[in-house]
């Protein structure tokens, strides 16, 4: 593909990324004018953001792939990046799952991309050793990852009613 196809294709995918920020902003203004009650959380808000930062590294790596002939290094980097982040997310959703069932009203799983972190956070006011202790155990089988890398952090998150 010629440099200036390559151009022209960046250009429509930051001009598509802009065209979409100006929807949102504009479609969230609407929202809050009709005084609708919107409803939102900590856990709502990071996974909102957590999924914009995603579908913006799926775009760039789509635009990669799109660049790139198949079997070069440049194309078979950016699936296989794509194809892990895509394990992650799943992982993440199993494990948000997981903890729920544990009793929480909420969890939010986030695994490092390029480490071996695994950062969960609860909605919950406080966090007893016990509970820890099984949340621990659930995620070290289910990750296989050691001690040092899991953080179990408390966070108490109403809804919040805006009107």
């Amino acid at each position: 593909m010629s440099n200036k196809k390559k151009i022209i294709v960046m250009s429509c995918l930051v001009a598509l990324l802009a065209v979409t920020a100006v929807f949102n902003f504009v479609l969230a203004g609407a929202e809050e004018k009709e005084g609708a009650t919107v409803s939102a959380n900590y856990f709502t808000t990071y996974r909102s953001e957590r999924s914009t930062s995603r579908n913006e590294e799926f775009m760039q790596l789509d635009s990669v792939i799109a660049l790139y002939e198949e079997g070069t290094d440049k194309y078979n980097e950016a699936v296989a990046m794509k194809l892990k982040i895509v394990n992650m997310m799943e992982n993440e959703l199993q494990l948000e799952t997981m903890i729920k069932s544990l009793g929480f009203a909420d969890a939010v799983v986030s695994i490092g991309y390029d480490t071996d972190n695994v950062n969960v956070f609860i909605n919950a006011s406080e966090l007893d050793y016990d509970t820890a202790l099984s949340i621990y155990h659930l995620l070290k089988e289910e990750t296989g990852i050691v001690a040092g890398n899991i953080i179990i952090m408390p966070v108490y998150s109403e809804n919040i009613e805006k009107q």
